[in-house]
């Protein structure tokens, strides 16, 4: 199986995108790749995407950067380009579009790790071997492959591929126990392992090669790239892809799907959970009603009757 080419530097042909131009452009990216001075990174893009309107989140650290953001057309075109003046120039990078932002504030964050496994790895330096969509969807349907997904519990919950193994982690700093736990004899057998958009891939097939594995592979680019690429008539996906923000979940070509999310904890909620007398939209639902105090339960009721007020009134969201 044949490694998948790197990016090569280039700047997008935007226009590209002009039938959308109307549209919020959600870009999820990341690059392993050392930064020197992350403070002075984070405070740059601050700055920078306060001027442009841009929300969402961004991380950045001394191993690279990581993140998902919308904002407008010429936004998000200015940010994908003063990355790629920065160096960042083998992104993984992708668009998609809504109607609205998903995301209510902007967040840049820094961190130890722009995705936290908490054990030393460099995937600058070796990580399984990459596959494109197509090669993906042809590998995990031979019988000897061990797919797994890299993500959380709760993320498999909405969608995962079909017959993909689930080491059901409540987070990614659990995946190294679940190797030595579950995969201590799997050694000499072929892995594939899938996440969202591929970051927490290159930490894992790394840590996997580390640890002795022979043959590991990734799907490159994620899920996301694979629900871009892949007719829905021909899809292994089953469900839709959970992601960190207001949509919530995708479908194929990266639309937005039905599942909904519990805003007192996060946790994606099923068609069963709604029903559920234990929820209540924007502030508890079955799998925290008991976690939460009565007085929280008033702020995010208070919270909630605001985001509300705001949407009636059409207020947009503030940087």
């Amino acid at each position: 199986m044949r490694a998948f080419a790197a990016h090569a530097r280039a700047v997008p042909d935007y226009r590209l995108s002009d039938t959308a131009m109307s549209q919020v452009v959600i870009a999820a990216l990341y690059q392993f790749r050392a930064v020197e001075n992350p403070a002075v990174l984070q405070e740059e893009l601050r700055a920078f995407c306060r001027e442009q309107g841009i929300l969402g989140t961004l991380i950045v650290a001394g191993e690279g950067i990581n993140g998902t953001v919308s904002g407008s057309r010429e936004g998000i075109s200015r940010l994908h380009e003063l990355l790629l003046a920065k160096g960042f120039t083998r992104m993984e990078y992708k668009e998609s579009f809504a109607d609205e932002h998903p995301f209510r504030k902007l967040k840049i964050k820094l961190k130890q790790e722009i995705v936290t496994l908490g054990v030393p790895v460099n995937p600058r330096e070796h990580v399984g071997t990459y596959l494109s969509p197509q090669e993906w969807h042809d590998l995990i349907q031979q019988p000897d492959v061990l797919v797994i997904d890299t993500r959380n519990d709760y993320e498999v919950m909405t969608g995962t591929f079909k017959g993909a193994i689930d080491p059901k982690t409540r987070t990614f700093g659990e995946f190294p126990e679940y190797v030595a736990k579950e995969l201590a004899d799997a050694k000499d057998k072929k892995i594939a392992m899938f996440c969202t958009g591929g970051i927490r891939c290159e930490k894992s097939t790394s840590y996997l090669l580390q640890e002795g594995f022979r043959e590991v592979y990734h799907l490159k680019g994620g899920i996301l790239n694979y629900l871009k690429e892949i007719p829905d008539e021909q899809s292994l996906w089953e469900g839709e892809c959970f992601v960190f923000d207001g949509r919530v979940g995708v479908e194929h070509g990266v639309n937005p799907g039905h599942t909904r999310m519990c805003f007192g904890c996060g946790h994606p909620l099923l068609e069963e959970d709604l029903h559920s007398p234990h929820f209540e939209d924007g502030v508890a639902c079955a799998w925290c009603h008991d976690k939460t105090t009565d007085e929280q339960k008033a702020r995010f009721r208070m919270r909630q009757r605001q985001h509300e007020l705001a949407r009636q009134r059409g207020d947009k969201p503030q940087a």
